[in-house]
């Protein structure tokens, strides 16, 4: 899948569900699970780790 599927992606749930996700993928994973249907699993571990980056980012400023 293209990057800019997956930073797309990612942003919007981000913008939708702040309070949803943490620095945990393992956490951030479960959470993708429960709200969206995603059949592959390296888009969803894609996404995932993109939002555990994005999360980071976000604590460290």
């Amino acid at each position: 899948m293209r990057q800019v599927y997956v930073k797309r992606a990612a942003r919007q749930l981000l913008e939708l569900y702040p309070d949803r996700f943490t620095t945990d993928f393992l956490h951030n994973r479960k959470v993708l699970d429960e709200l969206l249907e995603v059949e592959s699993k390296p888009l969803k571990n894609r996404i995932a780790g993109y939002l555990t980056s994005l999360m980071k980012q976000k604590a460290m400023s």
